[in-house]
């Protein structure tokens, strides 16, 4: 069985948007992505490892846990051997409490992606493939997120291309989302249920590339 760490945020745990509740397995991109490869014949686990308000680098000021660098490479050493890391992280650094750019968040998908090259695994497994997936940009924040992403739409300018530099200077494969979806209107940030299933079915062909599977198309 090849194993697939996603370590993301709560776009991918699936938050449903104007909400607290979770979309089910099924529908959220990860599950939607397992269940894709499956069908064509992969042995695959996907390990969703998505943290509401995870950053890539940087603390939250009101919450202890969400730097995305910190225990990442004890969690490449629990789950390995792992045949491919997808990262989907960078949204939250564009909160209000931060003056972070788009240049700033996608240098902190690199240091995570450092911290995957160089994770302790055990003599003998490989040194995982990883995958940056640019999250759709914020749209107009709204709800309970319009205090804590004001001005986030701004930020995020630039993102996606940004992250594509990173991933092209670090040997990384690279997936712009904002180009297949959106973020719901709902709340500005989170996505709906049929963004999670597009999201989930583009991704079903290049995981398996990725993964090295003659049934990819």
């Amino acid at each position: 069985m090849k194993q697939i760490l996603v370590y993301a945020d709560s776009l991918s745990w699936g938050i449903v948007p104007g909400t607290r509740a979770r979309h089910p397995f099924d529908v959220r991109w990860p599950g939607r992505l397992e269940n894709g490869l499956r069908a064509q014949g992969e042995d695959v686990r996907l390990i969703e490892d998505c943290l509401n308000g995870r950053r890539t680098v940087f603390d939250d000021p009101f919450k202890p846990g969400r730097n995305g660098l910190e225990g990442l490479a004890q969690r490449i050493e629990v789950n390995s051997p792992l045949a491919l890391v997808i990262l989907m992280l960078g949204n939250n650094d564009f909160q209000s409490m931060h003056p972070h750019t788009a240049w700033h968040a996608a240098q902190g998908n690199a240091a995570l992606v450092h911290a995957i090259r160089s994770a302790p695994i055990e003599p003998g497994m490989p040194v995982p493939p990883v995958l940056l997936v640019a999250p759709p940009p914020i749209g107009t924040p709204a709800g309970a997120m319009a205090d804590k992403f004001a001005g986030g739409d701004v930020k995020c300018a630039g993102f996606a291309e940004q992250l594509a530099c990173v991933a092209h200077e670090n040997n990384c494969a690279f997936f712009d989302a904002g180009r297949l979806i959106h973020a719901s209107t709902a709340d500005g940030v989170h996505l709906d249920a049929h963004s999670h299933q597009a999201l989930g079915d583009a991704l079903v062909p290049v995981v398996a590339r990725l993964l090295g599977s003659t049934s990819a198309p």
